[in-house]
């Protein structure tokens, strides 16, 4: 059984705000419909598909062109819906947190990662302790960033983060891409689109989702 180092000292990272610039993602989402056979194009066209896309070699591919951001829910926990009466944010022993389903899917998430070749420049997570675990797991690494927190329920007061997100994302430079642990609620508010536990949703600087993966290929 693996176990997670909770105690280590928060990371005291600051995000620089860097200047707007026009992300790669389009450019590669053009690539990938090139790559697709025409038939396959104009159903996707015609249907505004791009978004239902579930294809993880696209998802790779707009990675790897950068101005992009992985948003991802946490990976799969113990049964319940938010978190046990006893919470307090920082004990982990408190919270609802990974499976063992959930830490076998976030090294999975990790070594998908590692067989593109791509290295994220940051990943920055909730506080939750489900949050901070699949990004260890994953990546060996995290810093926290209170916009990516959750507003479920009624233990922390709920605040509108989504103007943040929007920011940070027209931060991200072409060439690099981002991964944001984060909640259901977070990423249906900036998507409209509800995410599985371990789903990821690569959005462009515009938060246009531009393809959702589980990872499998």
């Amino acid at each position: 059984m693996t176990t997670i180092d909770h105690h280590r000292p928060p990371s005291t990272t600051t995000r620089q705000p860097l200047p707007w610039q026009q992300g790669g993602c389009m450019q590669a989402r053009r690539d990938v419909m090139n790559a697709l056979d025409r038939r396959g194009a104009m159903w996707l066209l015609a249907a505004s598909a791009w978004p239902a896309t579930s294809r993880a070699e696209d998802a790779a591919a707009l990675l790897r062109a950068g101005g992009c951001v992985l948003m991802l829910r946490h990976a799969s926990t113990t049964p319940g819906v938010g978190d046990p009466p006893e919470f307090q944010l920082g004990n982990c022993r408190t919270q609802r947190n990974l499976s063992a389903d959930g830490q076998a899917e976030a090294r999975r998430i990790g070594a998908w990662f590692s067989r593109h070749q791509l290295t994220p420049r940051a990943v920055l997570t909730s506080a939750w302790c489900r949050c901070i675990d699949t990004a260890e797991l994953a990546f060996g690494r995290h810093t926290p960033w209170a916009a990516l927190n959750s507003s479920f329920g009624d233990r922390y007061p709920a605040t509108d983060a989504t103007p943040s997100l929007r920011q940070a994302l027209r931060a991200v430079p072409k060439g690099q891409c981002e991964v944001w642990v984060t909640h259901q609620v977070n990423i249906t508010a900036i998507t409209g689109e509800v995410p599985a536990q371990a789903e990821g949703f690569v959005l462009d600087a515009g938060a246009k989702l531009l393809v959702r993966t589980r990872f499998e290929t």
